[in-house]
């Protein structure tokens, strides 16, 4: 429980979250509880694009892959398989973290735009296999639909404000999981290789292993992201894990700043309730968001919200 209220660097942050969370299913309507769970689990994945470019400084633009494999992955064991959706989540994580695992190796040694070209190509091949109905399961340009709603212990969680507070523990959750990274030996070694991959390499750091682990940590909150989503919308479809979904995640890091956990959440909820607030304008969502990029990387290049190293973390 500590680690949860110290999510953000500062106990009475984390706090705060935890009732926010509470309270927004039962203050707000059911339009708002629907954003609000939306923004649990687009800022799940946003962390997760974190872990790679954030914290392991690799320009990944494919990483709507990886939320759309623990989406399918939960979907198809739950609809056709009868799986029930908790049951799913462990399998779905896996499976992201292994694909991640069998992107990232051969292109890891990569850099800049070469990196970022390959991971585009793989964005375009997932959608193209889910396009034509991989192995008969994917459902084509449809989707799955019908997906069931997560049990516990008997306990449906069918109304709206048990989907909030489901989504809102799993995103208290990965904060948690990201701030024990930041202080961890691997958190602190991704650091490194980020801004000074020679002298890690010379100092004996194997640069290729912890990248490939930072894509595949990165792929299973990704995964784990999309069996929220899953289940939040009931379906699963191509159109949700396009290139412009990964456009908009490498977008959110790198506006609101990279490897900044407050960072990564300002960059959500600018893309994801803000347009909700101003609704008559939300079709103008990425035009305003890409001139929005563009003025920060011109004039505050580390994001609007930069990450603050501690000298515990530097050492």
């Amino acid at each position: 429980m500590k680690s949860l209220l110290a999510v953000v660097g500062r106990p009475w942050v984390g706090a705060v979250l935890w009732l926010l969370g509470l309270a927004i299913p039962l203050v707000l309507n059911q339009a708002w509880v629907f954003i609000a769970s939306l923004f649990a689990v687009y800022a799940i994945v946003a962390l997760s694009q974190d872990i790679v470019l954030g914290r392991a400084g690799m320009f990944d633009m494919g990483h709507a892959v990886y939320f759309g494999v623990g989406a399918y992955v939960t979907a198809i064991l739950n609809t056709q398989f009868n799986w029930p959706v908790f049951a799913t989540w462990p399998l779905a994580v896996a499976a992201a973290a292994l694909v991640g695992v069998v992107l990232s190796a051969p292109i890891v040694k990569l850099r800049g735009d070469y990196l970022l070209v390959a991971t585009i190509g793989f964005n375009a091949i997932f959608i193209l296999a889910l396009d034509n109905n991989l192995g008969h399961v994917t459902g084509g340009a449809d989707g799955v639909f019908g997906i069931g709603t997560p049990s516990l212990f008997g306990w449906q969680i069918g109304s709206a404000a048990a989907q909030c507070w489901l989504d809102w523990i799993a995103f208290a959750v990965a904060l948690a999981l990201m701030r024990n990274l930041d202080r961890s030996h691997l958190g602190r070694t991704l650091y490194y290789i980020k801004h000074d991959q020679l002298a890690a390499t010379t100092m004996g750091v194997d640069t290729r292993k912890y990248r490939v682990l930072a894509f595949a940590l990165g792929a299973a909150l990704a995964g784990f992201a999309g069996t929220l989503r899953a289940t939040l919308m009931a379906a699963v479809s191509p159109g949700a894990f396009v290139f412009t979904e990964s456009v908009t995640l490498f977008a959110i890091v790198l506006v609101g700043g990279q490897g900044s956990i407050p960072g990564v959440l300002l960059g959500t909820a600018l893309m994801f309730v803000v347009p909700q607030v101003f609704r008559s304008f939300a079709e103008y969502r990425y035009f305003v968001f890409g001139i929005a990029m563009v003025v920060i990387m011109v004039l505050r290049p580390q994001g609007i919200w930069p990450r603050r190293v501690s000298a515990e973390a530097a050492r």
